[in-house]
């Protein structure tokens, strides 16, 4: 890939954070072609991250920051580097436009080769990231010296005659050190993986290679992979095989075992269903959505930031409801904020201006747009206005049939739409009165002087107002003989828990036909989150989290919306779409076709996890634990035991078993800690995903970082089965 020489040899940009901190820095590529580097002049300071960290370059002022000082550098000038999960923008000032374009065009070039990397090209760069680290002299070598360091970075304790004996045989020279070719052959044999070596001579006759006949058998009795099995071999083969003539005569080499085993496709999440594969074609109230609570802050519900960066992350995440909250401007112009904290305030337009551009990159379907509205009747109009003007035919202004639905449309046909949820006159019946029927606000946690002065709506909002018509819940009778699948009621997380709990079937009834939202209590003034898994369990669709905070609450909603495309819209299973149904959460046994399945995981082995404390010499102690998450019954979490100083390769070979009642529901997470018997352990990484799309066999779990964001190669090497239980 060709890359302009100014990023070789380096510029002065400056770097922004806001319209008084603008400093001067020396951002230049490294040798690696895959590190920025960048420091201040004076203090000398340095910083560096890898390119894959970066999702994205944003040209001009396609920032806030950037926006607000437009009038002082020219738009040709400013660029943004974006990265993946929750870390903030870097904003960038070059001094011409040329020095801009060549970092712009650089910069996508680099994270266009980065995503496009096959796992050998991947394993490549990182072994070469590691030897660029400790080759402290710079001198392309590596003495032993040099090597025992490396280890230790590499969370290795090895010692020290066995990395001597490993050193010998890949310094063929004998000269005392390494350069890169000898290094990456010292690495090889510092990673060889006897767990897989065994697994490979179980069905290898000559120990050397996996015939066409055996790789198909290991296939069809470990993979359980049936159909096709003779045809998938081949397929391999061509896809991870290093060597030609292993690939001439149709084998598998163990260094080709290993490629696919580590490979994307042969890892825990079954690939079929990671992609758009259900019927999008049923009633919205039939889906789970992924769904963003107060989504303008980044930061907590008091004195964070309002940003529309806020909005662009969750919607890049899939989240496809987002939160407004609008109160009356100063000056004529409507702003979204936190009500009476001190939160920083943005523009509404600007908000719905970010809504435009961003509410279709991660999927096509729909986006529900949940206005509170503490504004006055003027204001209101301007709101109305705005959205009309600014998203066009983008915003669904009438039902799309002309009789009265019974049932709410598919996501499949509200494509491309953005869905106003908010309150509208005279009831469902949309009767001429301009009062409002019932309560203002959907969050009760306000003051009550907000109420008064706002109980008239502006006719040009409600009109805008179609399939989400926010209404007061008056209990689950009054809504069985009275509402309309239009109306969409709004319940706090305990009130919300509460209705679960005792009357759980009513609810499930209830989700078949209307949509309900769940928000996060009022005094989660950290933005911390609830388990959105008891609120699914009922069939409640718009399960409301604060996107901005990492963990546990959110490892699992990425985990449940990881399937069908990302898409942020996943079908109920049958038992919570059926008006009928009896499903209880409390009772999962007692349900039609109730089938209690065995999940046993055998923890083989980890591979190469991240250091969690970066003091020098610090190595970690890792255990596995699984957790599973769903009705009551299902509640569960086992642990292996630890492995003393062993980041690298440690190896468990122990086995977890479980009983899953309610499988349709049942969410795994698999959690890699470093033990720590004084205090708390410390997180390492972290994998979720819906039992239902489990590939049983030998398999490996990529694990992510507490943000989300892929930390590879690091992994954890398991061998799954499901079975009945009897």
């Amino acid at each position: 890939t060709y890359i302009p020489a100014v990023m070789l040899k380096g510029s002065t940009l400056r770097k922004v954070k806001s319209s008084s901190w603008k400093k001067r820095r020396f951002f230049r590529l490294l040798e690696d072609g895959l590190t920025l580097w960048y420091r201040s002049r004076w203090a000398g300071r340095h910083s560096s991250f890898p390119v894959t960290e970066l999702e994205a370059v944003r040209e001009g002022h396609q920032s806030e920051v950037l926006q607000s000082i437009a009038e002082e550098f020219p738009a040709d000038h400013c660029f943004t580097l974006v990265f993946h999960g929750r870390q903030g923008n870097l904003d960038l000032i070059a001094d011409s436009p040329d020095e801009a374009q060549a970092w712009i065009q650089g910069v996508r070039k680099l994270i266009h080769r980065s995503s496009t990397m096959n796992e050998k090209e991947r394993l490549d760069q990182w072994v070469w990231d590691w030897f660029r680290k400790a080759d402290k002299n710079k001198d392309g070598k590596m003495d032993f010296k040099e090597v025992r360091k490396l280890l230790k970075m590499m969370n290795v304790e090895m010692n020290e005659e066995h990395a001597l004996h490993l050193f010998m045989m890949a310094d063929v020279s004998n000269c005392g050190s390494l350069e890169i070719e000898q290094f990456v052959h010292y690495y090889k044999l510092l990673t060889q993986r006897d767990e897989v070596l065994k697994v490979f001579q179980d069905f290898s006759t000559d120990g050397e290679r996996l015939t066409m006949d055996e790789l198909e058998n290991f296939l069809r009795i470990e993979q359980l992979k049936e159909e096709g099995s003779s045809q998938y071999a081949r397929q391999l083969i061509d896809r991870y095989e290093p060597s030609d003539s292993a690939k001439k005569q149709g084998a598998m080499s163990l260094d080709g075992f290993q490629m696919y085993l580590c490979s994307q496709e042969s890892s825990i999440f079954d690939p079929g269903r990671q992609v758009l594969h259900q019927d999008m074609e049923q009633p919205l109230s039939h889906y789970f959505i992924s769904s963003s609570h107060n989504t303008y802050l980044l930061d907590n519900q008091l004195s964070g930031q309002s940003s529309q960066e806020a909005y662009i992350q969750a919607l890049k995440r899939g989240c496809r409801c987002v939160e407004v909250d609008a109160w009356d401007g100063s000056d004529g112009e409507p702003i979204v904020y936190h009500g009476h904290t001190l939160t920083s305030k943005i523009l509404f337009k600007d908000v719905i201006s970010t809504l435009k551009t961003y509410a279709f990159t991660a999927s096509d379907f729909p986006v529900i747009l949940s206005l509170e509205n503490h504004c006055g009747v003027e204001q209101q109009t301007v709101m109305a206005q705005h959205l009309s003007q600014i998203l066009g035919d983008m915003l669904l202004r009438h039902p799309l049939d002309e009789q009265m639905p019974q049932h709410l449309p598919s996501p499949q046909k509200l494509k491309g739409k953005i869905i106003l949820k908010a309150k509208k006159m005279g009831g469902a019946d949309g009767g001429q009165d301009g009062h409002l029927m019932d309560e203002v606000s959907d969050e009760e946690e306000l003051a009550d002087g907000d109420a008064e002065s706002k109980s008239n709506l502006s006719r040009e909002l409600s009109d805008l107002v179609v399939y989400c018509r926010s209404k007061q819940f008056q209990g689950f009778e009054h809504a069985r003989d009275h509402g309309t699948c239009l109306e969409i009621s709004s319940f706090s997380e305990s009130k919300a828990k509460r209705h679960a709990k005792d009357k759980g079937t009513d609810f499930i009834q209830y989700n078949t036909r209307q949509l309900s939202r769940i928000y996060p209590s009022g005094l989660r003034t950290d933005s911390s989150n609830y388990n959105p898994q008891d609120l699914w369990n009922v069939g409640c669709q718009i399960v409301a989290l604060n996107f901005q905070t990492a963990g546990l609450e959110m490892d699992l909603n990425d985990g449940l919306f990881r399937q069908n495309g990302s898409s942020g819209f996943v079908l109920k299973p049958d038992f919570l779409r059926d008006g009928n149904t009896q499903f209880s959460p409390e009772k999962p046994e007692e349900r039609p076709g109730y089938r209690p399945l065995r999940l046993s995981i055998q923890v083989i082995s980890g591979q190469q996890l991240p250091k969690v404390n970066q003091k020098e010499g610090s190595i970690v102690d890792p255990l596995v634990r699984v957790e599973i998450y769903g009705v009551p019954q299902d509640q569960a979490r086992e642990e292996t035991s630890h492995i003393n100083n062993n980041g690298f390769n440690p190896s468990w070979n122990e086995t977890l078993n479980f009983t899953v009642h309610a499988p349709e529901l049942a969410l795994v997470r698999f959690v890699v800690e470093d033990y720590d018997k004084a205090s708390k352990n410390d997180f390492i990484g972290q994998f979720t995903l819906p039992f239902t799309c489990i590939q049983t066999g030998y398999r490996h779990i990529h694990l992510l970082s507490k943000d989300g964001t892929a930390i590879p190669p690091s992994s954890i090497f398991v061998n799954v089965s499901i079975s009945e239980r009897t």
